[in-house]
């Protein structure tokens, strides 16, 4: 009864901690793609603009929810519930924190210890393009379709590369804990550099599993007009941005704890912090990691123009693919030459 009194805890937290951040996210977004394009930003609603999120939120909540005559009624519902769940709960296997002892009880800071993390986390991010490929079928609209299947076909080709980039990793580590690939990360022996192939390319398909530009094909406003969320309005378009955001955090943390030491702090043990505060400096440096791979993902949105369609599904199978695979025969021929 304990250990699922603590695991509620956890849950309760992390999904608190998700909510909040996506909120500020959107606020962070706008103010940094301002800076980039030399403007302002939000500015009038409360004190530098902090109340903006709130404001959007509230309107999205007061706006109606309007579906198609002839829409799929029960599947235009229940697809950005799926989005949304899946974002959610990918989340569950990544190590945030070694332990923390609270209580007198040593409390593993990662909700779900399971031995085939690396693989859970591929299940679910492929369970992903279910909800936005229902989305555009269950719309009957042309633009929202095309955007559904623009999806489909851009996160199945990616979904290759990004599994195959991890096989790297797990060649290094010897596990598919990941708790043990963070690990086996201490001091600066981070995949990163163990595996700089690897680590871009999941980079890149992380921003093509998460469709955020320049890989936003299924949105596509010009020639879309919104892609498979052209027919949604109120929550349910606010449930399809937060699953966005969501699978930002949850692809950000999850290249921080496969390629980027996870929450280890290089030489944390030499500077002889007790055990309470070892354990919020690697929770500290978790988040500060998480924070700088999404300041990198909104930097590239704002940089990097969207690809066109040929030359995503060319990048997907023509170098993504054979580049990921020589990945696996290079850090094949490390180790067998070398070792670890």
């Amino acid at each position: 009864m304990e250990l699922i009194l603590i695991a509620f805890i956890k849950i309760v937290v992390v999904l608190l901690v998700i909510l909040t951040t996506v909120a500020n996210l959107v606020y962070a977004e706008r103010k940094i793609s301002a800076s980039i394009q030399n403007r302002i930003g939000p500015n009038r609603v409360g004190p530098w603009g902090l109340l903006q999120a709130p404001a959007d939120v509230l309107k999205l909540f007061m706006k109606e929810d309007i579906v198609p005559a002839s829409a799929n009624a029960f599947v235009h519902t229940l697809a950005p519930v799926i989005s949304l769940t899946v974002a959610m709960t990918t989340f569950a296997v990544i190590p945030f924190g070694d332990t923390i002892t609270l209580f007198g009880r040593e409390i593993k800071l990662q909700i779900a210890d399971v031995n085939i993390g690396v693989l859970y986390i591929l299940a679910m991010t492929s369970m992903g393009v279910y909800g936005v490929t229902l989305s555009g079928w269950a719309s009957n609209n042309k633009y929202s379709l095309l955007g559904g299947l623009r999806s489909a076909a851009q996160m199945i080709s990616y979904e290759l590369s990004m599994g195959l980039s991890v096989v790297g990793v797990i060649m290094v580590a010897g596990t598919l804990q990941l708790d043990k690939v963070v690990a086996m990360q201490s001091g600066f022996a981070w995949n990163a550099f163990l595996t700089p192939i690897g680590f871009i390319t999941f980079v890149v398909a992380s921003f093509a599993e998460t469709n955020r530009l320049p890989f936003d094909l299924p949105e596509a406003e010009p020639e879309l007009v919104g892609g498979y969320h052209t027919e949604y309005s109120g929550m349910k378009f606010g449930t399809f941005f937060l699953a966005e955001y969501a699978n930002m955090i949850t692809s950000s943390a999850l290249i921080v704890t496969l390629f980027l030491g996870g929450w280890q702090v290089p030489f944390l043990e030499l500077c002889g912090l007790s055990p309470l505060w070892t354990s919020i400096a690697q929770i500290a440096s978790f988040a500060l990691k998480t924070c700088a791979v999404i300041f990198f993902y909104m930097w590239v949105r704002w940089t990097i123009p969207r690809f066109r369609y040929d030359q995503l599904m060319n990048l997907g199978w023509k170098v993504m693919l054979p580049v990921s695979l020589l990945n696996i025969g290079v850090t094949g021929a490390w180790l067998l030459l070398w070792g670890r």
